[in-house]
Formats: structure tokens, C-alpha cells, sequence
């Protein structure tokens, strides 16, 4: 599946892209801050992300997917759904820091609410840790709204370990296309 929008076209990852997307966004602290994830200390933690990916677009018809330029085919990082049921869906993403700023996040999540819609999903969701104030203005861009805080509810590896944070859910709900 490939998804092209007006600067970017969004892929399905590969086993071959493991290097790109470690050095590109994944070992990098600053990018991996608020992320529910760990920053990716060896290229094997990239590709065991990746065999996740492949198992997720096996199981469900959308998985992740990997956010490059249209104009210069650069990995520019990643977005994608994951499903919960076939009506419920989470989504994100992350962006290398040269990309930030850019409307670029707002342009994949956008992509990703309108494919959610096209399969049939009719509440889409993301969590955002309650600081990382430029994630909660591109949800909001995309008609995400606030539903509520989730007090202890998740681990953010990159700033305290074993300390729960609360964290922002943001949700859409969706016509079914």
C-alpha cells in the first residue's frame, strides 16, 4: 500500500530500511523524548521494529508506515494505525529533527485519519504525553479532540524510567467510507 500526499508518500517499512530509520530518527534522544518507546541503542533494536511492523500489516489491512519526501525520496520517519479491533484504531508518529516544523506531521496524521476512515475505523485515537505541546496542536489541526487525561497510565522509557505518567488521549471519530 502507498500513499502518496502533497509532499510526501507514505510505505509500508522493509527489512532493508533498518539502518535508514535508525539513524534518520531512532537513535536519536531528542526525537524519541516523549515517545512511548525506547531510543533505539543498536541497529538490532530497529529491525526487531521492523519484524513488528511486518507482523502488524499481516494481521490487519494497514500497519505502519515510513514518511518520505515525494521530491527527494528521503526518509523523513513514521506514522501509521494500529489496530485494536476492526473499528478502533491508534495512531502516531515521529520525524527526524530536520523535519520538524514543517507541517509534515500534520500532513501523515491527516493521511492516516483519512485511511482509517477508507477502512471502515470509526474511532481513531492517539496518546500524547501532556508537555509535548507541538503534538497536541497537530492533533487538533487534524480534529483530534481531547477526551480526557489517563492518570498512571503510561511509561515514557526516554524521560524516568519506571515512573507512570499520565499521558493526553486524544480521539476522532469517523464516518465509514
Amino acid at each position: 500500500m502507498l500513499i502518496e500526499t502533497a509532499r510526501l508518500t507514505l510505505r509500508p517499512p522493509r527489512a532493508d530500511d533498518a539502518r535508514r530509520v535508525f539513524e534518520r530518527y531512532a537513535s536519536d534522544p531528542r526525537v524519541t523524548h516523549y515517545l512511548g518507546w525506547p531510543t533505539h541503542r543498536t541497529l538490532d533494536d530497529t529491525q526487531g521494529f521492523l519484524g513488528f511492523c511486518a507482523g502488524e500489516w499481516q494481521r490487519w489491512p494497514a500497519g505502519p508506515f515510513l514518511i518520505e519526501s515525494r521530491a527527494s525520496g528521503a526518509l523523513m520517519g513514521s506514522t501509521g494505525l494500529h489496530f485494536e479491533s476492526p473499528h478502533q484504531a491508534a495512531t502516531g508518529y515521529v520525524l527526524a529533527r530536520d523535519c520538524w516544523g514543517f507541517g509534515y506531521a500534520t500532513e501523515a496524521l491527516a493521511a492516516m485519519r483519512d485511511l482509517a476512515s477508507r477502512l471502515g475505523v470509526t474511532r481513531l485515537y492517539a496518546l500524547c504525553h501532556p508537555e509535548h505541546r507541538a503534538s497536541t496542536r497537530v492533533l487538533e489541526k487534524c480534529g483530534f479532540a481531547l477526551e480526557g487525561t489517563l492518570p498512571d497510565y503510561a511509561e515514557f522509557p526516554n524521560l524516568k524510567p519506571g515512573v507512570r505518567d499520565s499521558v493526553l488521549c486524544y480521539a476522532v471519530r469517523l464516518p465509514i467510507c
